[in-house]
């Protein structure tokens, strides 16, 4: 399996950290390309620096680097995920405006008709945040804010970070465990 994964500027550089360290775990070649916004993001939300989060990648891609394998179609991968994806990503992918790597790695990926999983993070959400939401689900795209569920009973970050990422994960078809799932409660 082979999966893009693409991290924005907003907060939340946590949840792309993780599916990158749970999909190296589990042996999938990942290609990643970092914003510049999301640079200073790792930085001040984690203390890590992007170069320590491109270990984790299987291969890393500069934001100007328009000539690399993922910015063409004919390189096969199984989907993308964004990772945060800032509201300006979001803009971005939905109008076609793919003037740096990601978007347009992201947009190879929708016209390719393969996944690909926005997780969106901003609230309050405006009027334009919703409409570019649904553009971009009309166009094929997940929308998968970061909103952790509690049927899970979590009891640390961590527990809540792994289920928005197990999430994503499900929906690259990406077998894992991160979290306890919702199970039919059996009647006395």
């Amino acid at each position: 399996m082979r999966l893009l994964v693409g991290m924005s500027g907003a907060s939340g550089a946590i949840y792309g950290i993780r599916v990158l360290e749970v999909l190296k775990d589990l042996k999938v070649e990942t290609h990643l390309v970092v914003t510049a916004a999301a640079r200073e993001t790792i930085r001040l939300e984690t203390g890590l620096s992007a170069r320590e989060v491109g270990r984790l990648a299987t291969e890393t891609h500069r934001i100007d680097h328009f000539t690399s394998a993922i910015a063409s179609g004919s390189f096969h991968t199984d989907g993308m995920a964004v990772i945060p994806c800032s509201m300006k990503t979001l803009a971005g992918i939905t109008t076609g405006y793919s003037d740096n790597l990601l978007l347009r790695a992201a947009d190879v990926t929708l016209k390719e008709r393969r996944r690909l999983v926005l997780v969106v993070r901003e609230m309050p959400l405006s009027l334009i945040h919703l409409e570019n939401m649904l553009s971009v689900t009309r166009a094929g795209a997940v929308v998968l804010p970061a909103m952790p569920a509690f049927y899970h009973k979590p009891k640390t970050v961590d527990d809540l970070v792994d289920q928005v990422v197990g999430k994503v994960l499900d929906v690259l078809g990406v077998e894992n465990n991160l979290f306890k799932r919702w199970g039919r409660r059996l009647l006395p």
